[in-house]
């Protein structure tokens, strides 16, 4: 599929390209692209021209196209799954299901486009009628990020195009390949030119300059980083652009004394593990009642000593490397930190053998409020152990923090359940389980962890204005 994207991508004429390389050995993979301004500004008239069109296609008209783009994905599923790890470096499993995950928002928002409904409002005079209209914002800017370079492409991506709305898409300068890949096969499914754009750039800063100032660029959907949220939200200001912003999480994952110990291991090692640690709901902050601490400890650090670490396309493979130097680097300087102010390392504590940009999967104790792990969002394989003593010190612990993207805690009396899953100040909680993603559930964090939701009925609702339609002299 490689061969097939980049003669997809070489219609793009710019004159200046930039390099992907694979992560998990820094092998030159290929040259994309480099595109800027001047090619923000002509992505966005070809959208604005098309919005037209697409917008007064039916909802049929357009889920039929949105289903032949969905049939599409998951029969490539697997070249498209390895040409993500190839440029991500997830296990290949990891990258075949996240297709697999990303076509399934395709297909739900195919059908809920058909359920876009406005409401008839009782009047207050015989004579007048209120409707209320649910139209296409417009053209929409997204901006998605490296770790999941298909799904968060297709979660913002699809509930748009099912709204009616068109697209300017810039994609992660580390992951450009599976989105180039994305628009190629939405072509192939019949949309209309200009519906979908994609600007592929090394420069993230000057396209979404350009996105967020822009007139005729309605709405911002962004996945990345609090700080550059801000930036973004900063910058629409002067248009008042309608924002969707999933940034950054700083989660707890809570362990009571009666929880099932096993299955919260488990748990710890899929939402702490997956794609090496480097998504937004990452378990970051794991809080432990100190009477079991011990024995959680053992059982989780056996657990996370028996993962596999290394290249992506090893079939064995748990652990693949991250996404570049800079990443490591930062995971390094976390875990260095804590150690030299007194933690311990049951496991791990430093880069892996294999070099490059691989960590190795790491459990820490004795941390302390002082040390910047604490803080700090990770994206890496560390595991950051506190003990507690009582529900309302783990609650308090829990939500001191100015982030509120997912957390997660294990029990089983039924009122703790209530009662903690109430308290915490969370846009997603898993209770006993990892909030694994379904397009028919909202995502989303509240603080500064973001606004809007994606996925799920309200999710479709973040793509549409409402428009009251007041009809008078109907006597």
């Amino acid at each position: 599929m490689l061969a097939q994207v980049l003669a997809f991508a070489a219609r793009f004429k710019t004159g200046k390209t930039f390099a992907v390389y694979n992560p998990a050995d820094g092998v030159h993979i290929a040259d994309v692209p480099d595109m800027g301004a001047e090619e923000t500004h002509a992505a966005i008239a070809a959208a604005k021209a098309a919005f037209p069109l697409w917008a007064v296609k039916t909802a049929n008209e357009r889920a039929a196209i949105m289903r032949k783009w969905h049939g599409l994905i998951i029969e490539h599923k697997d070249a498209l799954g390895h040409l993500l790890t190839l440029e991500q470096g997830k296990p290949l499993v990891e990258g075949i299901g996240e297709v697999a995950f990303g076509a399934g928002f395709v297909e739900w928002f195919a059908e809920e486009g058909k359920r876009l409904y406005g409401d008839i409002v009782p009047p207050h005079m015989p004579d007048r009628r209120c409707l209320v209209l649910k139209q296409p914002i417009g053209v929409v800017g997204a901006i998605t990020p490296w770790n999941f370079p298909s799904a968060m492409i297709t979660r913002k991506v699809a509930p748009a195009l099912a709204a009616g709305c068109t697209i300017v898409l810039k994609p992660a300068e580390d992951t450009p390949l599976s989105a180039l890949a994305l628009a190629m096969l939405a072509e192939q499914a019949g949309f209309p030119a200009g519906v979908i754009n994609i600007v592929t750039a090394a420069s993230a800063p000057e396209v979404a300059g350009v996105l967020t100032s822009h007139p005729d660029v309605r709405k911002i959907s962004f996945t990345g980083s609090t700080r550059v949220g801000k930036i973004l939200m900063a910058q629409c200001a002067s248009t008042v652009k309608k924002l969707s912003l999933e940034l950054g999480g700083n989660a707890p994952f809570i362990v009571f004394d009666d929880a099932d110990l096993d299955a919260a291991v488990q748990g710890a090692l899929a939402t702490k593990f997956r794609n090496a640690g480097q998504t937004c709901v990452s378990a970051n902050r794991f809080y432990v009642q100190a009477s079991v601490m011990a024995d959680f400890v053992a059982r989780l650090t056996k657990a996370i000593s028996e993962l596999p670490v290394g290249s992506g396309f090893h079939a064995q493979t748990r652990v693949g490397p991250l996404i570049n130097k800079a990443a490591i680097d930062k995971v390094s300087g976390l875990v260095s930190d804590a150690l030299a102010k007194g933690a311990q390392a049951t496991l791990g504590g430093d880069r892996h053998v294999l070099g490059g940009n691989f960590y190795a999967p790491t459990v820490l104790t004795g941390l302390t409020p002082d040390m910047e792990i604490a803080a700090a969002e990770i994206f890496g394989p560390v595991v950051a152990l506190y003990p507690f003593e009582t529900e309302a010190e783990v609650i308090q612990l829990a939500n001191d923090t100015p982030y509120g993207l997912a957390s997660y805690f294990w029990a089983r009396d039924i009122g703790r359940i209530f009662r903690v899953g109430e308290a915490l100040e969370y846009g997603m909680v898993g209770v006993n389980e990892i909030l694994s993603g379904h397009p028919g559930t909202p995502f989303g964090g509240v603080k500064e962890s973001g606004q809007g939701r994606e996925g799920s009925r309200y999710g479709l609702d973040d793509f549409v204005e409402i428009k009251y339609l007041a009809i008078g002299g109907l006597n």
